[in-house]
């Protein structure tokens, strides 16, 4: 088998495993940032500059001009979160108890692969999941008015062209393909009853469900001012969604609806684009450090219009989110001629805050604390592995007349929240080297 053949098998093995994952969001809101094993171990610092390899495309392409010959990368991370709703006494619904523990966990697998055409030009290919979210407290709880399930899923594939312009200068541009679906599940009243019948115990439910498949680009450039410098520059656009999928409910139990149970719909959704910028820092020849700074501008989502027969507005999703900022600081230890340690600290300010926070997605500001290390088999293979526990600021939910999630029930909680991420990667060398492949990109090489 060729080796562009064997690459894009492999790529679309990942692919496929994208599609029988959960996913569990663990950056602002539901976005995914577990893409890489080798960046989670800096706390993704440096993830644009080259840090975390190949596997770095995903924040920015330009970082494949810096991987010689023909190389593949598979990634999985295991996300473990801890997230518990506890209704504060003073809420009517308090005696039906608290959500259990509504964080599932998540295997996260991306793919990537590099093939270097000539001195010049270098094609790429990435299949990834951007975003990701389910979270499922207990089918009868004290806020299930508000939410029962939450289930966000996406595979995006993204090829993509590199350009060395000199021994400073490389940019790489490419189209990317993403799927999304969404499935949101909350409880209604009883057919005929009373509003407040949404509130007990064995209340039936609402689910909105809807997919679509929506095109991007990515696009970056690595800069090195000087030896042991380099600067990367990425950037992920915004993905329009038109969902198609179905409002389902009990006859009767949604007005809206009128006497149907079932009704087609659509919803118009955009994923955010996103700004990452890297730096890595050659100290001395066994000590890297890096640091990074990310920008997603979750401002666009709004309220998405849920649009039943005739375009007439059967509900809504109110987003509304503020834009979210990352900052993070890494360094790495070149051990030996196998081993490299790493560590870095993250603090991720949210876009959601206590004015629009939700049951389905109680985020807040959290601090990353992470540790990796990789090992180098031989001059075509390597291991790493990563371990991050993220802290979770006191979090507080309180839906009150105002809050755009309000349906006539005051609701008040305290979120106990906290998540451990376990990751693995493989980085293979199709292509025969002629000389020993550098432990690090050739541009920290000095």
């Amino acid at each position: 088998m060729g080796l562009l053949s064997r690459s894009l098998s492999l790529a679309a093995v990942s692919a496929a495993a994208l599609i029988a994952a959960q996913g569990g969001a663990q950056a602002g809101a539901f976005a995914l940032r577990e893409q890489s094993a080798t960046a989670q171990g800096y706390s993704f610092a440096g993830a644009a500059s080259g840090s975390g390899y190949l596997s770095s495309m995903f924040w920015n392409p330009a970082v494949i001009t810096m991987m010689p010959g023909w190389w593949s990368e598979g990634h999985a991370s295991l996300v473990l979160p801890q997230v518990d709703i506890n209704p504060l006494p003073s809420v009517p619904t308090f005696v039906f108890g608290s959500s259990g523990d509504i964080g599932e966990d998540a295997l996260v697998p991306a793919g990537y692969s590099s093939f270097q055409i000539n001195d010049t030009l270098w094609l790429g290919l990435s299949s990834t999941s951007p975003y990701g979210l389910v979270t499922d407290p207990r089918q009868n709880w004290s806020g299930q008015l508000y939410s029962r399930s939450s289930r966000i899923f996406s595979v995006n594939v993204n090829p993509v062209l590199g350009v060395k312009v000199n021994d400073w200068f490389s940019f790489a541009v490419g189209p990317s393909l993403q799927y999304f679906d969404i499935r949101l599940k909350r409880a209604v009243p009883f057919p005929g009853a009373p509003a407040a019948s949404a509130t007990l115990p064995g209340a039936p439910s609402a689910i909105l469900d809807g997919d679509d498949i929506g095109f991007g680009f990515t696009a970056g450039v690595t800069i090195t001012p000087f030896a042991g410098t380099t600067i990367g520059i990425g950037y992920r656009s915004q993905v329009e969604h038109e969902l198609d999928g179905s409002l389902e409910a009990p006859r009767g139990s949604i007005a809206a609806l009128g006497p149907f149970s079932n009704v087609p719909i659509t919803a118009k959704l955009k994923t955010p684009d996103q700004l990452t910028v890297g730096i890595s820092q050659v100290i001395t020849p066994a000590i890297t450090v890096h640091a990074g700074f990310e920008w997603t501008n979750w401002s666009v989502l709004k309220t998405p219009l849920v649009l039943g027969p005739g375009g007439v507005t059967v509900t809504d999703i109110p987003l509304n989110y503020k834009d979210g900022y990352f900052y993070s600081l890494g360094a790495d230890y070149k051990l030996n001629d196998q081993w490299t340690l790493r560590a870095g600290l993250a603090y991720e300010q949210s876009p959601i805050d206590t004015e629009i926070r939700s049951t389905r997605l109680p985020d807040n500001d959290r601090i990353w604390a992470s540790l990796g290390a990789s090992y180098q088999w031989n001059d075509r293979l390597s291991f790493d592995v990563a371990y991050t526990h993220i802290f979770t600021m006191d979090t507080k939910i309180r839906i009150l007349p105002g809050h755009q999630d309000f349906e006539g029930l005051p609701y008040l909680a305290d979120v106990d929240s906290s998540v451990d991420i376990i990751s693995a990667g493989l980085r293979y060398r199709w292509d025969n080297p002629k000389v020993a492949i550098p432990a690090v990109p050739l541009v920290r090489k000095y």
